[in-house]
């Protein structure tokens, strides 16, 4: 009576078995992702890809603010240094006419005393014309004025001489013969040349 019920199909005999904890835990692992767990993963990174790209843009922006305060220290350093300059300029001026002018003080007062003298002779008067000849050339000189007057036989410098005309002379040619007005420099520049006449060629 029971050989009916040996060839009826075991409900349980198709369905797949679990497999353990630890070994599905490692087919997980090993096999293709999920779409839910690729997902995840991407969300994953574009969360650190993001807070990276954030970092990154902090810092820029603090060396960028760190940068406009240095141009703006500078550009303001430069506009010191430039009035600054432009005030010891003017200054200089300033004070270079000043001194000068008061160097030029005891030259007027010598010639005003020479005009009190009435019975001066003429002896008196040379001599005194001659100390305030001697006060205003120590005083061009203190000031850097210097007298361009090249002696005879001197070669001719056209950058400090001026030729008036050209004579015959028994020095050699293109040379000095004499000094018609004396020239003056200052500083190494000419504020007006020697007037002079130089020594024509030999024939």
């Amino acid at each position: 009576m029971s050989e009916p019920y040996q060839n009826q199909p075991n409900p349980q005999a198709n369905q797949p078995v679990d497999p353990p904890p630890g070994q599905q835990s490692q087919q997980h692992a090993s096999g293709p992702m999920s779409p839910e767990e690729h997902e995840a993963a991407q969300a994953v990174n574009e969360v650190d890809a993001l807070t990276a790209a954030q970092a990154e843009l902090a810092t820029l922006k603090a060396k960028s603010a760190d940068l406009a305060d240095q141009y703006l220290r500078a550009k303001a350093e430069a506009e010191n240094a430039r009035r600054r300059a432009e005030d010891e300029i003017s200054k200089a001026r300033k004070f270079a006419v000043e001194s000068f002018a008061e160097s030029l003080l005891p030259v007027a007062d010598s010639l005003e005393a020479g005009l009190l003298i009435k019975d001066a002779s003429n002896e008196q008067i040379r001599e005194g014309a001659q100390a305030t000849l001697r006060q205003l050339t120590a005083a061009l000189e203190r000031n850097k004025v210097i007298a361009i007057n090249p002696e005879a036989g001197a070669k001719f410098d056209p950058h400090q001489h001026q030729a008036i005309s050209v004579v015959p002379s028994e020095h050699e040619a293109n040379t000095v013969v004499m000094v018609l007005q004396k020239g003056y420099s200052i500083a190494d520049r000419i504020l007006r040349p020697a007037l002079v006449t130089v020594s024509a060629p030999k024939a």
